[in-house]
């Protein structure tokens, strides 16, 4: 019989978040023989779209058939998946007390948030049966589709700038959208110009197209620009609180901060991994935060058995 300090009650881990990162994990924590419970909201960033790019072997796969395999993987190493949403977290002693949406409390000695952020899109009409088919706000993950088509840009100041440059990868004919005075500096107006990229300060009536496909932008002065794909900028936010709750550093630019390497934050015992940490926000990358992570977490749990 086992003799791990783990036996004495509660979990090894308890990761917060069911998506590439929190499965990752799962699945480097599982094979250390750890008891590990991930607990899914069922709430995903990438909910609105059809495909995942960029995950080598796995391009192009939709995002609810790679947790189907994720979870499946995780199968033969014990790994618990409960479908449901934590409402709270905090420090109990050397453990963290870990409430479950209807109350359920359990315990657990090291703590994953891998809980994601939530876009918020721009209120322009139309705009929401579009999102995730031709309306985008990631470049790396949908630019491709989009290459060589009149390609829209949405967004304000220098970030739309760089959104707009960015899009010149993919195609020859982008049109900044500023929805409004673009304000912009001289010094951007003309890299934008020589670039060859155009900017439309008119007022957006709404995104029209059918099927969820964009075919052009409606000004409010009545005039409108044809279009195939439109990216937008969006305000990021973090999906849960449970970070501040437990007092982990987090800032707007940075997300959930690290304190050293292997994910681990300015609060002992409770790691990050994925995008809520604000790196760069791709699912392969989110994957392999959730491997380094576990490793961090299974060599803190190491040094506590050896003791």
């Amino acid at each position: 019989m086992s003799t791990r300090k783990e036996d004495l009650g509660g979990y090894d881990v308890i990761i917060i978040g069911g998506g590439p990162a929190g499965l990752s994990a799962a699945l480097i924590l599982g094979r250390c023989r750890r008891r590990v419970l991930v607990c899914d909201s069922g709430q995903y960033r990438n909910d609105a779209a059809h495909a995942m790019h960029g995950f080598l072997s796995r391009d192009g796969i939709a995002p609810s058939e790679l947790r189907r395999i994720g979870r499946e993987q995780l199968q033969p190493y014990g790994v618990e998946i409960r479908e449901v949403a934590v409402a709270d977290v905090r420090r109990e002693a050397k453990r963290f007390e870990v409430t479950l949406e209807g109350g359920e409390r359990l315990l657990c000695r090291k703590l994953l948030l891998a809980t994601g952020l939530v876009d918020r899109l721009p209120e322009l009409p139309g705009l929401p049966a579009m999102y995730g088919k031709s309306v985008h706000h990631c470049p790396y993950c949908e630019g491709w589709e989009s290459r060589d088509q009149p390609i829209g840009v949405y967004g304000q100041g220098c970030t739309g700038v760089v959104l707009a440059l960015n899009m010149k990868t993919w195609s020859d004919d982008v049109i900044l959208f500023t929805d409004g005075p673009a304000s912009l500096p001289r010094g951007e107006a003309q890299r934008l110009a020589r670039h060859g990229v155009g900017v439309r300060e008119e007022r957006i009536a709404r995104l029209e197209g059918r099927d969820g496909m964009l075919e052009r932008v409606v000004l409010e002065d009545g005039s409108s620009v044809e279009r195939r794909a439109l990216f937008v900028k969006t305000r990021l936010e973090q999906r849960s609180d449970l970070a501040r709750k437990l007092r982990c550093k987090v800032t707007e630019e940075h997300g959930v901060e690290t304190a050293d390497r292997h994910e681990e934050t300015t609060c002992e015992g409770v790691f990050v991994a994925g995008d809520a940490s604000r790196d760069v926000l791709l699912a392969v990358m989110a994957a392999a935060e959730g491997a380094d992570a576990a490793f961090g977490i299974n060599c803190a749990l190491q040094e506590e058995d050896l003791a």
